[in-house]
């Protein structure tokens, strides 16, 4: 059973920096991830696309995000990192692992909470 591990969410103060990681395993014999990616959900308001990155190597940004956000993947181990600096107060959300294998199925991660304070 595929799973989605992210770790290394907390607080950290406005201006600061942060890096989170997601591991996934158990991906079934024969699938292969296309597409790993962050999505995150701020209180109150819906989950919304942060980056994701392609096999290929193409990566894709929420626009506002882009100058602050680096998103890069190992793929060897089945791993995505999302590199946050300059992090501000809207910046604060519970960020979500996704995958999405070649049987067309996207998993989640059960997420992490990323606070930034002032």
């Amino acid at each position: 059973q595929e799973q989605l591990v992210e770790s290394g969410g907390g607080e950290v103060q406005s201006g600061g920096s942060l890096k989170i990681s997601c591991v996934a395993s158990g991906i079934g014999s024969g699938l292969i991830i296309r597409v790993m990616g962050w999505y995150r959900q701020a209180p109150g308001k819906q989950r919304e696309l942060v980056a994701t990155t392609m096999g290929t190597g193409i990566t894709e940004y929420k626009p506002s995000l882009k100058d602050r956000f680096t998103i890069s993947r190992d793929v060897p181990r089945s791993t995505v990192y999302l590199q946050m600096d300059d992090l501000k107060l809207e910046d604060t959300a519970v960020y979500y692992c996704s995958v999405l294998t070649s049987d067309g199925i996207t998993s989640w991660g059960q997420g992490t909470q990323v606070t930034v304070s002032s």
